[in-house]
């Protein structure tokens, strides 16, 4: 009876044991991995806040009296860059709002930016301002990317979290693991841009 009982109960911890070994790494691996995916995020948004004086400099030579859409651009940039969020606050699904509608905001004001450069076709064939315009697609290429590989690395995290033995082995050996909120589009993103001639 007692050798029965202590087969038993090895063949119960012993392949646990080998689970919770086997899968350890996982958690902090894809943790890991998110908060990499979210630095690229913030890099190519700080590489389009980097570009946005010189485009708006451009512009501004040949649209003077279009200062209000000049002063948007300038402050919803000023609101991202003044936004410090870090992988630590990947779990903070208020601050992450926060900042997707602040970067939500940029994206409007430099909509209507473009919608300024339609009117000046000067402007259109100036050099300094198709390589910035140039650029300024790159970056929200590269932003799209960067979110997209962002929001898959979130899904193999949540994953690993609710599934087993993931979820077992958090449970177990790394009961701080949380679900982390994934990027969303804020409502005005989804709109249509208004394209008037």
């Amino acid at each position: 009876m007692k050798k029965i009982l202590i087969i038993v109960i090895l063949a119960i911890i012993v392949p646990l044991v080998y689970l919770i070994i086997s899968n350890y790494n996982n958690i902090p691996r894809l943790d890991e991995g998110v908060k990499e995916k979210w630095s690229q995020v913030q890099n190519q948004y700080k590489r389009r806040a980097d570009l946005i004086p010189n485009l708006v400099a451009t512009v501004k030579g040949y649209a003077e009296h279009e200062k209000s859409t000049f002063v948007e651009v300038t402050e919803a940039r000023s609101k991202v860059s003044q936004m410090n969020i870090n992988a630590d606050t990947l779990n903070n699904p208020v601050a992450m709002q926060q900042f997707a509608n602040a970067q939500a905001g940029l994206s409007s004001a430099l909509s209507k930016l473009m919608l300024v450069v339609e009117k000046y076709p000067d402007l259109k064939a100036n050099e300094n301002f198709m390589a910035l315009q140039s650029q300024l697609e790159g970056t929200e290429n590269r932003i799209t990317v960067a979110r997209r590989d962002f929001i898959e690395a979130v899904k193999l995290y949540n994953l690993e979290l609710r599934t087993m033995p993931g979820k077992l082995v958090a449970a177990i050996v790394h009961p701080s693991a949380q679900l982390k909120e994934t990027f969303t589009a804020s409502p005005a993103e989804q709109e249509a841009p208004k394209v008037q001639f």
